[in-house]
């Protein structure tokens, strides 16, 4: 079972429930922080850092011996990474996607592939829970090949948690790919639908069967919900604004743990999802 819980917008308290559920369960529980450009699941959990990997991309790199500026490379790449000013090509790693179509169809055998390397892998482990997260170095431009490789890192037969990144970008929809479920965490104010919308826009886009938790529930009114069922989108909880939440929240603490009432609210949710996800299965 992989659940993706994503949000339209930021601050909505993604999370916040993506630790809490994971803590909800009581079997072993795969956690992946896939906001690899600010990943803070480990500030709630705590544990045991066990390992941190260097990840590496492949980059094409000119032999300017070889390379007799035929423009071959430049014509093929239609992000712009390889262009050839005069005599020799010049390559912009930051913008180059890895497909390799460069250098199959440089007639000199003039490229090559190097690593380039775009961040870590750390895991954690906190009781039943590993967490696997991403972190992007800095001045890296595109987030959803760290992403990816995160990904290949699930254990399909665990409980996957994917704790996406905030927004609708592609590294939200590289996060949420494959994944059993798409939990879209919102807030009931205009912000909150508005960008509710455009979250579910994308999650039908790639086909993914969706439930919504609206959060705060007390600050706004009932837009959310209407939307919700006039779309025809199940609502699986309503969770009120408590500021011992977010007072937990502000010292790295779970509020299951601290919150009288809130593990039995993560325990109502988690049984919901279990039963989507079978009846989706």
């Amino acid at each position: 079972m992989i659940i993706a819980m994503a949000s339209g917008k930021g601050g909505t308290g993604k999370t916040t429930l993506s630790v809490n559920l994971a803590k909800a369960f009581s079997q072993p529980v795969q956690l992946l922080d896939c906001d690899v450009e600010e990943p803070n699941d480990h500030l709630f959990l705590g544990g045991e850092l066990l390992n941190e990997t260097i990840v590496s991309v492949l980059v094409p790199e000119v032999d300017a011996s070889r390379c007799d500026g035929c423009r071959a490379c430049s014509a093929f790449c239609r992000y712009n990474a390889i262009i050839v000013p005069g005599k020799t090509a010049l390559v912009f790693p930051e913008l180059c996607h890895s497909c390799g179509g460069c250098i199959k169809v440089c007639p000199q055998n003039a490229l090559k592939e190097v690593e380039q390397r775009i961040g870590l892998i750390r895991t954690w482990r906190s009781g039943g829970i590993s967490l696997l997260q991403g972190q992007l170095d800095v001045g890296v431009a595109s987030a959803p090949p760290l992403i990816r490789v995160l990904k290949e890192r699930i254990e399909p037969d665990r409980i996957v948690i994917l704790d996406a990144p905030p927004g609708t970008s592609c590294p939200v929809v590289t996060t949420l790919r494959g994944a059993d479920l798409a939990l879209l965490v919102t807030e009931p104010t205009p912000f909150g639908l508005h960008d509710l919308t455009i979250a579910v826009e994308m999650v039908r886009e790639i086909n993914l069967p969706m439930a919504v938790i609206v959060n705060r529930m007390g600050i706004g009114d009932d837009r959310v919900q209407r939307f919700c069922q006039a779309e025809n989108i199940p609502v699986i909880a309503e969770i009120m604004d408590d500021r011992r939440i977010a007072e937990n929240y502000s010292r790295g603490l779970a509020a299951i743990d601290h919150v009288p009432g809130f593990r039995a609210v993560m325990i109502e949710l988690r049984d919901k999802i279990t039963a989507l996800c079978r009846k989706e299965a």
